[in-house]
């Protein structure tokens, strides 16, 4: 599928890695380093633009490499990028750590996915199908 992009960043455009890959990572496009301080959360430019088409969405996702070492995670995981959107797609980052943590231009920051989205029509009832589980809520299943 071929979707229309503005890069206007000093980076290629996003790209997969390895031929399994679900997510390409998204650049940082800063002039100057950012410091996220440990609870801190900053938009993060990334100099994109796209024109996604309706069935589509963008989705925006941490990187686990961050994550995982460095406790940065993305803040409104996942962060959707609507078809009819067309600004500068930007990313929230979020320091979870209790270290400052620092962006320089082009750091990969976020991935992000393309996905199907379903539109539906609701159909208004009185009562719904019974299931096994019912109205459990949460920690409900699984117990005996």
């Amino acid at each position: 599928m071929i979707i229309e992009i503005i890069n206007k960043s000093k980076h290629p455009n996003p790209g997969y890695k390895t031929p399994g890959s679900s997510g390409m990572d998204l650049q940082a496009n800063i002039s100057r380093s950012i410091i996220i301080n440990p609870g801190s959360r900053r938009a993060i430019d990334t100099g994109l633009f796209l024109a996604l088409p309706t069935e589509l969405e963008a989705q925006i996702r941490p990187r686990s490499g961050l994550a995982a070492k460095n406790g940065i995670t993305v803040l409104n995981a996942p962060g959707t990028i609507d078809s009819d959107y067309r600004g500068e797609i930007k990313v929230i980052l979020i320091n979870l750590s209790q270290e400052p943590f620092h962006i320089k231009d082009g750091d990969r920051v976020a991935q992000m996915v393309i996905a199907q989205v379903e539109k539906i029509k609701w159909k208004n009832n009185l009562k719904l199908s019974d299931t096994e589980r019912g109205s459990g809520g949460f920690g409900s299943t699984g117990k005996n």
